[in-house]
């Protein structure tokens, strides 16, 4: 038995979350819907217009190491902090969940901070988020441990990582030693404009070393250039050998060989749609690494993310392993 069942690679960062109307986002230029990279200057101005905050740990890996590590799952994460506040936050709160992170802290006296995330909900539960890096983005080929990526049955890599100097040959450096020990690698798009960014480096490292990818319909849709659905998925599949792709409140259509199944949603009520794709993954490979068949694993998967979206938030609050327990599952 490998010591751990998945060990993920991403940002680690603190959300910054606060209720506001859509007239915030106009006022103050930001996008609705996505993720926008920020310096500096920029989050703090939008810090002190920011109304009143809950300041969690997130990343979006983190959140589905999290809410793997919440089920019991033997997890581990990968991911850059700073040795200042909001690291030791992010840092305490990881661990207490049970997951493994040794990731090595940049100085105190550096001068990037920790990365955080203004995550601005409107009513209709829709996050828009600005995001500071910061320390995050340092990750190097030097703070993955060839050891502990040997001895993982899943490799989780987050797409947004792809924004950094050195990402792609630490991403390069990790998938090596995972396959090299037997194991899989899954990864998630994450976000369209992420997906532009970087559309020839995920189409080439999909095809080549992805054996699952997760996606909501917006990504896969970028990914593909095309308007259809229907055709973005067939060229998905061509290229992957298991696809999960969300698509809001319909649920989820995932794709492995020639066959397709569609999962419906399990959210009662959307109050913030922060970290639902995270906790779809999470309960998705939570299913995987128990041996459950493909629709077993989507319908994990939506009760995860119909979890999280109940709340403010990108982290479980109730008990994952007893909503799939009164699910039958």
């Amino acid at each position: 038995m490998k010591e751990f069942q998945v060990v993920g690679i991403g940002n680690a960062l603190v959300d910054i979350l606060s209720h506001v109307e859509e007239e915030f986002l106009h006022t103050n230029g930001v996008e609705k819907g996505v993720m926008t990279l920020i310096e500096t200057e920029r989050a703090a101005e939008l810090y002190d217009r920011m109304g009143p905050a809950t300041e969690v740990s997130g990343g979006s890996g983190a959140n589905t190491i999290a809410g793997i590590a919440a089920l019991g799952g033997r997890t581990a994460y990968v991911g850059k902090v700073k040795d200042d506040q909001l690291g030791a936050i992010f840092t305490h709160d990881i661990r207490a969940l049970g997951a493994t992170y040794d990731t090595p802290r940049l100085a105190r006296d550096a001068e990037h901070e920790t990365g955080r995330c203004m995550v601005l909900v409107t009513p209709d539960g829709e996050r828009s988020m600005s995001t500071y890096l910061g320390a995050s983005e340092f990750l190097s080929p030097d703070d993955i441990d060839t050891g502990m990526m040997a001895n993982t049955e899943w490799l989780y890599l987050e797409g947004y990582r792809f924004d950094g100097p050195d990402s792609h040959e630490a991403f390069a450096r990790a998938i090596a030693a995972c396959r090299a020990g037997g194991g899989h690698v899954a990864i998630t798009l994450s976000d369209p404009f992420c997906v532009e960014r970087h559309r020839e480096a995920f189409r080439k490292l999909i095809r080549e070393d992805i054996d699952l990818l997760f996606a909501n319909e917006h990504e896969i849709l970028s990914l593909y250039q095309t308007d259809r659905l229907e055709t973005a998925l067939e060229a998905a599949r061509a290229d992957c050998r298991t696809v999960a792709c969300t698509v809001g409140p319909r649920g989820a259509i995932l794709l492995r060989g020639e066959d397709t199944l569609e999962v419906p949603t399990e959210a009662k009520s959307v109050v913030d749609a922060t970290g639902a794709g995270d906790l779809f993954a999470a309960g998705f490979l939570h299913g995987v690494v128990h041996g459950r068949d493909l629709a077993t694993c989507g319908r994990m998967g939506c009760i995860a993310a119909g979890e999280v979206i109940g709340h403010i938030g990108a982290r479980p609050e109730a008990d994952l392993a007893e909503l799939f327990h009164n699910a039958g599952l």
